[in-house]
């Protein structure tokens, strides 16, 4: 149980004005913001962190919502902050999210889904070092 998690407030929900009430949530659910960054992906960018599924049929189609607008890339830290932050933004259809989940609250469909969260203490250590360096970190 790692205390650091990768989460991503995607285009639609930065397009829709829901970061500051996304970024609120973040905040009461108990995580401390490592780093944060406002950025719009290029499509390499999104090519490269999304490299795991390039062979679903998906693939281009994320890809290129990835790449339609700004993004917020954030380093989150709490105890066992991967399972916390995936409890908190709920099932990855809306439709199946539990009630005051981020999804459930600001998610169009399972393809514009407001937030991304690592699956894995291994794969948010990965996706940090994506978009993070070392010296970008907050420590305490």
């Amino acid at each position: 149980m790692g205390t650091k998690t990768f989460a991503i407030i995607k285009p639609d929900a930065v397009k829709n004005g829901y970061t500051g009430k996304i970024y609120d949530r973040i905040l009461q659910a108990g995580f401390n913001i490592l780093s944060a960054k406002l950025l719009k992906m290029t499509n390499e960018q999104a090519e490269g962190f999304y490299n795991v599924h390039r062979e679903r049929p998906f693939f281009n189609d994320l890809v290129e919502f990835m790449t339609s607008g700004p993004c917020m890339v954030l380093a989150l830290e709490k105890s066992n902050a991967v399972a916390a932050w995936r409890e908190t933004i709920g099932a990855t259809n809306p439709d199946e999210a539990k009630e005051n989940t981020i999804r459930k609250d600001f998610a169009s469909n399972v393809q514009e889904n407001a937030v991304h969260g690592s699956d894995s203490d291994e794969n948010a250590e990965k996706e940090i070092a994506f978009f993070f360096t070392d010296a970008e970190l907050l420590t305490n």
